[in-house]
């Protein structure tokens, strides 16, 4: 049974995060397209929208791990060189458990910015380390070897390393892919005791029973912004359809699109996609 973790911060953190019309390629071509909009302080933001939206893309950008080809996006409350202020992680099918690391060791990542890449785990980051392990469900783990973990297991060692990382912003990708029931409400249980926190979470979801009872804010995007807002507006048929449709409408050979005023005298050029909701 995993511990109670709805503990309330009095103060919320006042860290936001703004897109400003960010765009992202793939192999030359536009994976992200012209996204504005802010992610406000102590949200919890759904990231939806069909295979190939560029949902995993546009997080990255916003981890930090890819620059936008065009636009910018800004952080507001968190310095351009503050270490450790933006949890990422990436979808589990991306991460090679084989290699010969205790549990400890993985969770110990999260403390990187405090004791450094090779800094010594004196008894205060243990016992922090430990907490983190026993608030995941998984204590006494310590001295496991990660390559015999199940998937379960494993995702919730890489869950208390974001909480050792104590981020103000924690974005996941697909975070509960390949999990059973029981992890994912575990883990469900944590994303909602950063959210009262006050921490600024996104997480890129493809479930939306998930989506609509436990996240209150939804971005769905067909590599194109299509709706931003609260979930119970955003999650409908109509929208949905609209993303399905102007997914298949991309044309990956498309040419790459410009600003008109970046290109005096040129036609801009019109990717075939359907028309965009605000």
């Amino acid at each position: 049974m995993i511990p109670n973790t709805t503990t309330v911060i009095t103060s919320q953190l006042d860290v936001s995060i703004e897109l400003q019309d960010v765009t992202l390629a793939y192999r030359g071509h536009p994976a992200v397209h012209h996204i504005s909009g802010v992610f406000t302080p102590g949200s919890l933001t759904a990231l939806i929208g069909p295979n190939g939206a560029g949902k995993s893309t546009l997080l990255r950008a916003m981890a930090r791990q890819a620059r936008p080809t065009q636009g910018q996006v800004l952080y507001k409350g968190i310095a351009t060189n503050q270490r450790g202020a933006i949890a990422y992680l990436p979808q589990i099918a991306g991460l090679n458990p084989d290699f010969a690391l205790r549990v400890i060791d993985v969770v110990a990542m999260g403390a990187w910015q405090t004791i450094g890449a090779l800094g010594p785990m004196n008894a205060t980051v243990v016992e922090k380390l430990q907490a983190a392990l026993q608030q995941v469900g998984l204590a006494n783990f310590e001295s496991r070897m990660v390559d015999e973990l199940s998937v379960g297991q494993l995702q919730r060692v890489l869950f208390a390393r974001l909480i050792v990382q104590d981020a103000p912003v924690i974005l996941l990708d697909e975070p509960f892919n390949a999990l059973d029931a029981t992890t994912v409400r575990d883990l469900l249980k944590i994303i909602h005791a950063w959210h009262a926190q006050g921490r600024l979470v996104v997480a890129v979801l493809h479930d939306l029973n998930t989506v609509k009872q436990h996240f209150p804010q939804t971005l769905l995007m067909a590599r194109e912004l299509l709706a931003w807002g609260a979930t119970a507006e955003v999650v409908s048929s109509q929208l949905l359809d609209e993303a399905e449709h102007a997914s298949l409408a991309w044309q990956d050979a498309a040419p790459w699109c410009y600003q008109p005023e970046q290109n005096q005298g040129a036609e801009p050029h019109k990717h075939e996609h359907t028309h965009h909701a605000h």
